[in-house]
């Protein structure tokens, strides 16, 4: 089967599907693992500590694969300065640059003169004709089902990926509720020319960095076991429903600001489930599509199960 598009085409690719950024998670191991199954893997570049170990990142995916990969700057993840980072990026040649969380405009700026593919991950119609505007070679459009931080407008997968589709020239890439191939020939039907996953790459061998209680809890859990927090700062997320998102979630309800959820809503709050597996002192990004999350594959299986899907689909709908 034929699985040629223009998000292929244009990142060399055998396969339309991308790993997400994944904060504190996407590195060299599992970037190289979807690479190598015919995807495009990601590195996440602000969480690393220093530019440095960027590089070094950047180097051991050369070392595990010979197929193209990106490195994603979630530009507002605790407003750090992400310059070096990008420069590390520009240096080691990265053949593509994902930008989620931000103004992509600085980012764009200094990549001129690359030849860097630009992607910018949207979660609203607008943002997407402006990331078209900017410069983007495509945007990934995730809908309100997604993991991590989402759009303000609530609007799901299904209504806002035609939207985009409608409103832009460039590819769009599906995002949000998607973790099999049901989900990949979904977002093509709806007109994308590919597919972002983010929470179904956690629960895979290969995401290493991801402590197993966590990998259990989007296997056992269902898709009404996630809760949206930081509404209230104007940053909508969701995250795994637990004791510790819902102090956030009381916090929120009494108005607490900024100041009074920080420690909450820490990287470091993050960490402790995701890396430690304290569950109860923590919080964990996933989104809906948990709940078709059964067991923990490689991801050469993830990709062979998820196109054999997807070409019986297919052949379905020929008859």
């Amino acid at each position: 089967m034929n699985w040629r598009t223009r998000v292929t085409d244009l990142l060399n690719i055998e396969y339309p599907i991308i790993q997400g950024g994944l904060a504190y998670l996407a590195y060299s191991e599992l970037a190289a693992a979807v690479s190598n199954a015919g995807g495009l893997g990601q590195i996440t570049a602000m969480s690393l500590k220093s530019p440095e170990l960027l590089r070094d990142e950047i180097r051991k995916v050369r070392k595990l694969t010979n197929k193209p990969f990106g490195v994603n700057f979630a530009i507002g993840q605790n407003n750090r300065p992400f310059a070096d980072f990008l420069q590390i990026a520009i240096e080691e040649g990265v053949p593509v640059i994902s930008m989620t969380g931000g103004n992509p405009a600085p980012i764009f700026e200094q990549l001129k003169g690359t030849l860097a593919k630009k992607l910018v991950l949207v979660a609203a119609r607008r943002q997407a004709i402006k990331a078209e505007e900017l410069g983007a070679d495509a945007v990934m459009v995730v809908g309100q089902e997604g993991g991590g931080h989402l759009g303000r407008d609530d609007i799901g997968t299904m209504v806002l990926i035609p939207q985009v589709v409608d409103s832009v020239s460039i590819p769009v890439i599906a995002s949000g509720g998607i973790g099999d191939g049901r989900g990949l020939m979904a977002g093509l039907s709806l007109g994308a020319e590919g597919i972002e996953m983010g929470t179904r790459f956690i629960a895979t061998k290969e995401c290493v960095h991801a402590n197993e209680v966590y990998k259990k809890a989007l296997v056992i859990g269902n898709e009404a076991d996630t809760v949206v927090i930081k509404r209230s700062l104007g940053a909508p997320a969701r995250a795994i429903s637990n004791s510790w998102t819902e102090k956030i979630l009381e916090i929120e309800k009494r108005q607490g600001g900024y100041e009074q959820l920080k420690d909450f809503i820490s990287g470091a709050a993050n960490q402790r489930y995701i890396y430690e597996g304290v569950f109860d002192e923590g919080f964990a990004w996933a989104g809906q599509v948990m709940g078709l999350i059964k067991d923990v594959p490689s991801v050469s299986e993830l990709f062979a199960r998820m196109i054999m899907e997807a070409e019986q689909i297919r052949a379905k709908w020929a008859k």
